[in-house]
């Protein structure tokens, strides 16, 4: 056989060092993104931050009429945050210390403004700053601290407290218990206890001393504590002869109680830096979406050094030529990720107005193929640019991934999201009689009598998804 050359015709896809450049930008999230163009402006001399660049609209695109008006930035403190009307600008709601600004202050670093949520142990520690103690019982309420657990229980023993002050002298059990009392009464209050009782029974210590079944309710957490989900009220009764209404005071006070105060303090997200690339808001009783700040980083193009290309010849020339050519396509695939995440977030609000108006019982069923077909693009773009994305909403910080939910078709022709139907059942468990919980086999009776013909495996599946034990670990006499 002889070497010979064959041309043949076929087409195929190329990736363009751009359009790699566009798929990577889509799908980064706010923080990431602020972070890759921050490292885009230190290596590329041709990009510069855009201080006193126009404002841009929610399209992303440049604003050129001002109304000179000096606007304050919306606040974003969380949950409790709402959008203000005078806090548009810069296509979104301006996020205190979001969006990248050139400068060495420590504001145009992303990691420095990473979410530092008051922990337990640092509450507790500003709060034993302040009390009036020794230097050394102040050391031993610092080991006590440092021992607490997130939930807010001492489950250690005083030995260990004493073998962490070494080579102090080791204080005696009295000694670190007295300083365990002072601990004890910080905020939250249970803190510092060193089991269900002794939590219990610091609260209720710190109630009024007139609140209605507060005595009983002390009793039956230093006594009875263990027995009560079998004894139930009737039980109380026969125990300590006293009447159904003191029992039954008794009881609602205990449970209105939290056996778990630590977790009031630093009970945040594992990924406690999450910042929202849209905004949806009502306006005028319709649902609209805008860019926020942090997603549209306001970037130009270095006019010096866009003027030395005029003048400059041989490498230099050809350097800052390649470095123009990097910078305008990092400016137009920003541009075209801000766009492409309206796209689907408008869409998302078309398809679930109902999950933005009633929660999650209204979740419809939703896929990236459909949400592809209506903006008219490829489902793996769509999956990209809900990849780790946030949106700020009435109802809180949603991931968009939220706003996508699996389906069953019920009797009535519709479909109900599978996110519906475990609100369905979380609320047949609620309304249930917790001496004869609901079986699985009922729950699926009683949602198919609501038209939702679902199996009993699958009613499990979302149980357990919910985390909610099975009908007979439910069981409570009361």
């Amino acid at each position: 056989m002889k070497p010979r050359l064959q041309t043949s015709l076929g087409q195929h896809l190329v990736l363009t060092p751009q359009l790699r450049q566009a798929l990577h930008l889509l799908q980064l999230p706010a923080v990431e993104l602020e972070a890759e163009i921050a490292a885009a402006v230190e290596s590329n001399p041709l990009l510069d931050w855009a201080d006193d660049a126009p404002p841009l609209t929610a399209d992303g695109k440049p604003d050129r009429q001002d109304d000179g008006e000096d606007r304050e930035p919306a606040q974003a403190n969380g949950e409790d945050w709402e959008p203000r009307e005078d806090g548009w600008r810069d296509g979104g709601f301006e996020y205190t210390g979001s969006g990248g600004r050139g400068g060495e202050d420590e504001e145009s670093d992303p990691a420095s403004r990473m979410v530092q949520a008051e922990t337990l142990r640092g509450h507790l520690a500003w709060q034993l700053h302040l009390s009036h103690l020794s230097p050394r019982d102040f050391r031993i309420g610092t080991a006590l601290i440092d021992a607490i657990e997130d939930d807010g229980y001492l489950r250690v023993p005083f030995s260990e407290i004493a073998a962490a002050l070494e080579p102090e002298p080791a204080p005696d059990d009295d000694e670190i218990l007295a300083v365990l009392r002072q601990v004890q009464r910080m905020d939250p209050v249970g803190v510092g206890a060193r089991d269900l009782s002794e939590c219990l029974c610091l609260q209720l210590d710190a109630l009024p001393a007139d609140t209605p079944g507060r005595a009983l309710a002390r009793v039956l957490a230093t006594t009875l504590i263990d027995r009560l989900p079998r004894l139930g009220a009737r039980g109380v009764c026969e125990q300590l002869g006293c009447s159904a209404a003191e029992a039954d005071t008794a009881l609602h006070l205990l449970r209105s109680l939290d056996p778990r105060p630590g977790s009031q303090i630093g009970e945040v997200p594992s990924d406690n830096y999450v910042v929202p690339d849209c905004v949806i808001v009502r306006r005028n009783g319709v649902w609209q979406a805008m860019l926020a700040t942090s997603s549209l980083p306001r970037l130009t193009i270095h006019q010096a050094y866009e003027r030395m290309i005029q003048t400059t010849a041989g490498d230099d020339a050809g350097y800052l030529k390649g470095r123009l050519q990097e910078a305008r396509w990092l400016l137009k695939n920003l541009e075209a990720r801000g766009e492409t995440l309206l796209k689907v977030v408008r869409c998302l609000i078309r398809q679930q107005s109902g999950f933005l108006e009633f929660g999650a019982r209204a979740l419809r069923p939703l896929t990236l193929r459909e949400v592809a077909g209506e903006i008219g693009m490829h489902e793996s773009t769509v999956s990209r640019a809900v990849a780790r994305k946030y949106v700020h909403t009435p109802r809180g910080t949603l991931a968009l991934r939220d706003f996508f939910a699996s389906g069953i078709d019920t009797d009535g022709g519709g479909e109900a999201s599978s996110v519906a139907i475990q609100q369905m059942i979380r609320g047949l468990i609620e309304a249930e009689d917790p001496r004869k919980p609901l079986s699985d086999a009922r729950l699926a009776e009683s949602l198919k009598a609501s038209g939702v013909p679902v199996a009993r495996r699958t009613v499990a599946k979302y149980r357990e998804a919910m985390h909610i034990a099975a009908s007979h670990e439910r069981i409570r006499i009361n």
